[in-house]
């Protein structure tokens, strides 16, 4: 009889494949470990996992062919898990404030999901007005009302797995002896979410809540792992929202760091910082895909010893489709192209959007080009001499520009992509002091990427990364610890000359930058001080909007030579 169901197994597993188009799975290389696709999954459950899709619909389709093909092939379960930031990333989701990604995981066939911080971009009203579509469990263990101090959502979630008799009991069925009760499996989740989330969302949009921050983050996966331990889970596993990068490490809110730090985690599916990996830098047992549905993450758990077995990730290259879901995708994108797809303008040249090297490390020519345009936008509109004419410069967030665009035509839908956020331009006045402050904090880990790193306009500046940061006390943002720590001291930033001028630690500035920074995120607390108290407003001009009408209007609906290398007035000394 089991030999019967491996071969049964076998058989819709090759039809399966053939349906979807291939006639078997390639072998997908990994840091040079190559990983085959068995075609038998009898005895075992499955699963798939994603992170940090940031609005790539159209990879949703492979996730349920895979989950199709697995099944076929005779897995006895296939669930499909997803470790955040689905909500935000380009105008496919971001148009619709993250509904469309909710309405894509419900037609893949999504099981589980963590929160990433990106979930909160439209506000936590949005989100939680978003989950009542949900068709999958959402669980976050660390993440509270302010009124209440409960949970927003379930901590945790336990799949239980009936298992099928074993061959013994199967003969025993026949009639030889009272059948033996099928077995089962019981797989434990949890779900943790950075708590980063605090500054790296618009502080105003997440007012209500709070993020259990440094030991409490720790306190709070540590009860969820023994909730799940009492309800008798036979394997725990996280979907967390913590990452690896070193941006985190001060702080401790990496994936490694709550491994160490939380006993009876059996594995962590992990997503934040768009790393491709299988394991840990010591070996823990972490896997992340890295982005964008670059790969697809799989788990396979023997359902005999209940033990995880393999783990690896897949190439999503050239993967089978499933027609139902890439149909729900291309309505989506057929739909936003429609309105956002047109072309208005040239780039004559290639417009440095990445993370690294590029607007997270370094000043780019993207980044200048989103900063000239803020502070033109502000100049040139009078907005200044109606409140208080100072000298204007311009700063804003490297993490929040978000894709380069290739030289060609550029569409709304590209700048969207760049500024997908809906963050509009605001000024702040600050004393020289502080704008050196907010440079000083917002560059304390680089030339590791950091999401705060300063793009520039008006300011010539040096930051000189052979010297230490100055670590302080942790940032507070309205009573609330925030994720990064203040400059006890001025030791890796100068600012030689504001618009040609010398700078001057107690002139006032005009810093032109936007509402997520001026109201304290990401690394730019000092920012909050001033506008919270009154010295700043917001224009209420959308970002992308913005730096439409500079190209249009400034540029001539080109972008020329004079953006091909970033500004020269932001200058790194780094070590040789």
């Amino acid at each position: 009889m089991k030999n019967a169901r491996k071969i049964l197994a076998l058989v819709l597993s090759l039809v399966m494949l053939l349906a979807l188009g291939v006639t078997s799975y390639a072998e997908y290389d990994y840091a040079g470990n190559a990983k085959r696709i068995p075609t038998d999954y009898t005895g075992k459950t499955v699963i798939l996992h994603s992170n940090d899709v940031h609005g790539r619909i159209w990879g949703y389709a492979a996730m349920t062919a895979m989950k199709s093909a697995m099944e076929a092939a005779g897995a006895e379960k296939v669930l499909m898990v997803d470790a955040g930031d689905f909500s935000q990333g380009n105008p496919y989701v971001s148009t619709s404030k993250g509904e469309s990604a909710i309405t894509m995981m419900n037609a893949a066939g999504y099981d589980i999901v963590t929160l990433g911080n990106h979930e909160f971009d439209f506000g936590y009203a949005q989100l939680m007005e978003n989950l009542k579509d949900a068709e999958f469990e959402t669980i976050c263990a660390n993440v509270y009302l302010d009124e209440t101090g409960e949970a927003i959502l379930p901590a945790t979630t336990v799949v239980e797995i009936e298992l099928p008799a074993p061959e013994e009991a199967e003969q025993a069925a026949e009639g030889e002896e009272t059948p033996a009760e099928p077995d089962t499996l019981k797989i434990g989740f949890f779900g943790l979410e950075t708590p980063e989330t605090a500054t790296k969302v618009n502080p105003g949009l997440i007012k209500d809540i709070s993020f259990a921050t440094f030991d409490d983050l720790y306190a709070s996966a540590q009860l969820a792992v023994d909730s799940l331990k009492e309800q008798n889970a036979d394997l725990i596993i996280g979907l967390v929202h913590l990452g690896i990068a070193k941006e985190s490490a001060a702080n401790g809110y990496r994936s490694i760091d709550l491994y160490d730090k939380v006993t009876d985690i059996d594995f962590l599916i992990d997503g934040h910082s768009h790393t491709v990996m299988t394991a840990g830098e010591n070996g823990e047992p972490i896997q992340s895909t890295g982005c964008y549905f670059a790969n697809l993450g799989v788990v396979v758990i023997d359902n005999a010893s209940k033990t995880i077995e393999d783990h690896f990730l897949i190439d999503c290259t050239n993967l089978p489709l499933d027609a139902d879901v890439d149909a729900a995708a291309q309505e989506i994108i057929s739909a936003v192209d429609a309105e956002y797809g047109s072309v208005f303008a040239t780039s004559e040249v290639d417009l440095n959007g990445e993370r690294a090297p590029g607007n997270r490390t370094e000043q780019t020519n993207l980044g200048t080009l989103v900063a000239d345009a803020m502070v033109w936008n502000v100049v040139s509109g009078g907005a200044m001499e109606a409140y208080y004419k100072a000298p204007a410069v311009g700063v804003t967030n490297g993490g929040g520009i978000r894709a380069p665009i290739p030289a060609g035509g550029v569409t709304k839908s590209d700048i969207n992509t760049v500024l997908p956020f809906g963050n509009t331009v605001a000024v702040i006045y600050v004393k020289g002091s502080e704008l050196l402050e907010a440079l000083e904090a917002s560059t304390f880990c680089t030339p590791d990427p950091i999401g705060g790193f300063p793009q520039t306009s008006g300011i010539e500046w040096t930051l000189d990364t052979t010297k230490e940061y100055d670590q302080g006390e942790v940032y507070t943002l309205d009573g609330k610890e925030s994720s990064y720590f203040a400059p006890a001291s001025i030791q890796r930033v100068t600012i030689q000359s504001v618009n040609g001028e010398p700078f001057d630690e107690n002139a006032t500035y005009a810093v032109v930058t936007n509402n997520f920074c001026a109201a304290g995120g990401d690394t730019y607390n000092v920012f909050n001080r001033a506008y919270s108290e009154g010295f700043g407003f917001d224009t209420g001009i959308p970002m992308d909007e913005a730096v439409a009408d500079y190209i249009t209007e400034v540029l001539d609906g080109v972008i020329g030579e004079q953006y091909a290398e970033p500004s020269a007035q932001a200058v790194q000394i780094l070590a040789e």
